[in-house]
């Protein structure tokens, strides 16, 4: 079995197995509700596959998990609720298709660390300032400053969720609404971004291949993260996910 997954696979070894299986279930089970997982599970795909190769693994596997939210969401928001970020959030998929081009192996490690390090503070601020933050929706500035940086976070590293949740809370969306929007965005930018990773070369049959494999681990979270929300604390299970987060960025970053 491991053979196979090794001739036809990008799996070449167990712990890049391991590792990979884990980022899948976190994939699911960021997708359930756990949001946190989501950061974790890039982390965990650039110990396994390398930081630059790993995005274009990840994409696929979260667009079959955005497919699964649009499915259970899809009664909260509109389509129309996502218009105004769309053409900030294309300009900043082409900036970071741009950037992740050129950027080799050891830079897209440090760019991906570093990101997350400034994602994981963008939750300090987004718990800190939230009644402040919810003032903000008024100006075209921060729409198009947060659309931007969403498009360069999700195409360098597929992690800009907590960019979307900033510009989400200041809609001052109620919680269905802004689960459709949020699933509806997610699903849109990461099929506009799948052209973009094919052209530099980080979607191809055999990481297809790879995403074949890592399925059931995204739907086995999605079932573990649903299951989850319900019995455990969010609070308590996202600064546990938050400190996991910390520590492994901090690892890309130092090496």
């Amino acid at each position: 079995m491991f053979d196979w997954l090794t001739q036809y696979t990008l799996i070449d070894t167990q712990q890049a197995f391991l590792l990979a299986a884990l980022g899948a279930l976190c994939i699911g089970m960021a997708k359930a509700g756990l949001s946190g997982c989501g950061l974790v599970s890039v982390l965990l795909f650039a110990e396994a596959f390398g930081a630059k190769a790993s995005t274009g693994i990840v994409l696929p596997l979260l667009i079959s998990a955005d497919f699964m939210g649009y499915f259970l969401l899809r009664r909260g928001g509109k389509w129309r609720q996502i218009i105004p970020l769309v053409p900030p959030a294309l300009l900043g998929v082409v900036i970071g298709w741009w950037l992740l081009d050129k950027l080799d192996n050891h830079l897209a490690r440090l760019v991906i660390g570093w990101l997350i390090l400034a994602l994981l503070a963008l939750k300090l601020l987004l718990d800190w300032k939230r009644d402040q933050l919810k003032e903000l929706h008024k100006h075209q500035v921060f729409t198009w400053f947060l659309g931007v940086a969403a498009g360069v976070a999700t195409m360098l590293a597929n992690a800009a969720g907590p960019v979307m949740t900033v510009y989400l809370l200041a809609q001052r969306f109620e919680k269905s609404e802004y689960l459709g929007v949020f699933t509806r965005f997610f699903l849109f930018i990461n099929l506009v971004k799948v052209p973009f990773s094919a052209n530099i070369g980080l979607i191809h049959p055999t990481s297809l291949l790879t995403n074949l494999v890592l399925l059931p681990a995204v739907i086995l979270g999605a079932v573990l993260g649903w299951r989850l929300v319900k019995v455990m604390s969010q609070r308590v299970f996202e600064w546990v996910i938050f400190s996991f987060a910390l520590l492994a960025a901090a690892r890309l970053v130092l090496g």
